[in-house]
């Protein structure tokens, strides 16, 4: 009997050591992600980056942006996006769970808000400190900005492949149009380039482009959207 307690007791021990130090590890790049994103802004203070950026040339009004573009977006990038804080904490919490079980740092689970702190801030380094980081931006972008700027913000920054940069030069590169003139096929195919823009540009590979499509639709089908009946008409068009 005394040597299983004293199992347990050690069980305990170890169990109780392990948490102070993965909250140690959590608390110190906590702190360095923090001093990183004091510093970002420092430099580049919020209400000065915003206000330039929509003062450039091409810079896309929500208004001019199809309703289905939108829906698009938010359905295949972050369905949350609506509703959340600038953080989802399930989605990080599913993303940390991949990285533990494939020993990788791939996932991040970042949201639309957070996508947006990482384009203007940060670079794309894969650090625990900069996500950390991205996560503070996201908190004071969504303090600081409606949500339809956060998304007016978000399309005009991303790489959308083949060298076009925000929707406005995507929409014109690609398909020689006013993102307001977009048909439905094209407002779906632009949402869903910049997850892999390289790899899914029509430019470079139209049958990759054409299955990240079929994914795009099937996100904006599940998240009650579109209907599977327009889906498939979408689809025929490309």
């Amino acid at each position: 009997m005394k040597t299983k307690k004293k199992i347990i007791r050690t069980i305990f021990s170890i169990v109780g050591i392990t948490a102070a130090l993965c909250a140690a590890v959590v608390g110190f790049f906590a702190i360095k992600g923090a001093v990183m994103w004091n510093n970002a802004k420092a430099a580049h203070p919020i209400t000065e980056t915003v206000s330039q950026l929509q003062s450039e040339n091409g810079f896309a009004r929500i208004a001019e942006l199809p309703e289905f573009y939108i829906n698009a977006v938010i359905s295949v990038e972050d369905r949350k996006f609506r509703t959340h804080n600038g953080i989802n904490l399930k989605s990080i919490a599913r993303a940390m769970l991949y990285d533990i079980k494939s020993l990788s740092f791939e996932q991040g689970g970042s949201t639309i808000t957070q996508q947006l702190a990482k384009n203007l801030w940060f670079t794309q380094e894969k650090k625990i400190e900069r996500k950390f980081a991205e996560v503070y931006a996201a908190f004071e972008l969504e303090n600081a900005l409606s949500k339809d700027e956060i998304f007016e913000l978000y399309v005009n920054t991303i790489y959308f492949g083949s060298g076009f940069y925000g929707i406005t030069s995507a929409a014109l590169g690609y398909f020689d149009k006013a993102p307001s003139e977009l048909t439905e096929y094209e407002c779906a195919m632009l949402a869903g380039l910049p997850n892999a823009p390289s790899a899914y540009s029509p430019d470079e590979s139209p049958e990759l482009a054409r299955q990240r499509l079929g994914m795009v639709l099937d996100s904006m089908e599940s998240n009650g959207v579109i209907t599977a009946a327009r889906a498939e008409e979408v689809m025929a068009a490309a």
